[in-house]
């Protein structure tokens, strides 16, 4: 049998073949990579529209030293006691004592204390906090809120409730027939479920009301009670409480707690007295108190 013989630079048909395919395999493959960076795009751009919002970041990324913050003419005031002492005992009161924490940035504080020369004292503790939110949906300054809240809570203050918007349905309601004079005396006369009937004020079996031996009263109202602020801060609310402080003596504890954005401050203002002297005074207790914070808000503006 007769070998074909092979000639250079010709490729046999067989080989031809494969190359074709090879080429239409790897234009195939071009063709798959060419597309698949608009494949990318389009799958970056579903997945931002999808993401949820980050909540904004608290408007305080650190916090003033506090024992520094209260000018010494403020101090001398709330601590009347530092009048008796010697300028060396006065200026180590007034320096006040640093609370210690664990991140300056996040939390600081300080305290002063002073006698005075019937045996009482005065007490002045500042603590000021940075609340911030580890949740991206929750911003910081709603987190500080619900600290908020709960230390309004704690002080027996009611928290508002703000009513939920939404379709509300109208009871039907039947109009009242114009009151006359007529109907109000007999209303006025209408008998109770323990009684005879009540006869109508200005007639002449009219009468007072005896009180009920041993009912409770009332509790009168002074407004110094314990009740939110208005002007402090995005909220505040002072609390007032008046204690034993052994023996004969009172102990009253004024804590005017505000928030601004994600920081919240409480000055914490309390005053002893001792034997038969009076009860600390609330109303200057709560003054001065309220007049300290309104100068750490301003301070926390600067």
């Amino acid at each position: 049998m007769q070998r074909k013989r092979f000639s250079p630079g010709r490729a046999p048909a067989t080989l031809l073949g494969l190359g074709a395919g090879l080429a239409v395999m790897l234009g195939a493959l071009t063709g798959c990579s060419a597309a698949d960076p608009a494949e990318d795009v389009a799958l970056d751009a579903k997945a931002g529209a999808a993401a949820a919002p980050v909540a904004p970041p608290g408007r305080y990324r650190t916090l003033f030293e506090p024992c520094g913050a209260v000018p010494p003419a403020t101090l001398r005031e709330l601590l009347p006691g530092t009048a008796a002492l010697t300028d060396a005992e006065r200026a180590k009161v007034l320096r006040g004592t640093t609370a210690v924490t664990y991140d300056t940035d996040r939390r600081v504080g300080c305290s002063w204390n002073a006698d005075t020369e019937d045996g009482g004292a005065h007490r002045l503790v500042l603590d000021v906090e940075r609340v911030v939110s580890y949740d991206p949906t929750v911003s910081d300054a709603a987190r500080a809120q619900e600290v908020y809240t709960r230390k309004q809570l704690a002080a027996g203050i009611a928290v508002p409730t703000t009513p939920t918007p939404g379709p509300t349905t109208a009871t039907p309601t039947t109009a009242a027939p114009p009151a006359t004079a007529s109907t109000a005396v007999s209303t006025s006369a209408t008998a109770s479920p323990t009684g005879p009937a009540t006869a109508p004020a200005g007639s002449p079996s009219s009468g007072a009301t005896p009180p009920v031996e041993g009912a409770p009263s009332a509790p009168a109202t002074t407004g110094l009670e314990s009740r939110t602020l208005g002007g402090l801060g995005d909220t505040a609310f002072v609390d007032d409480a008046l204690g034993k402080a052994g023996g004969n003596g009172h102990q009253r504890v004024v804590s005017v707690v505000f928030r601004t954005s994600n920081v919240i401050v409480t000055v914490e203002y309390r005053q002893r007295t001792t034997g038969v002297a009076a009860a600390p005074d609330s109303k200057e207790l709560q003054d001065r108190a309220q007049n300290l914070a309104r100068l750490l808000a301003d301070r926390l503006e600067e």
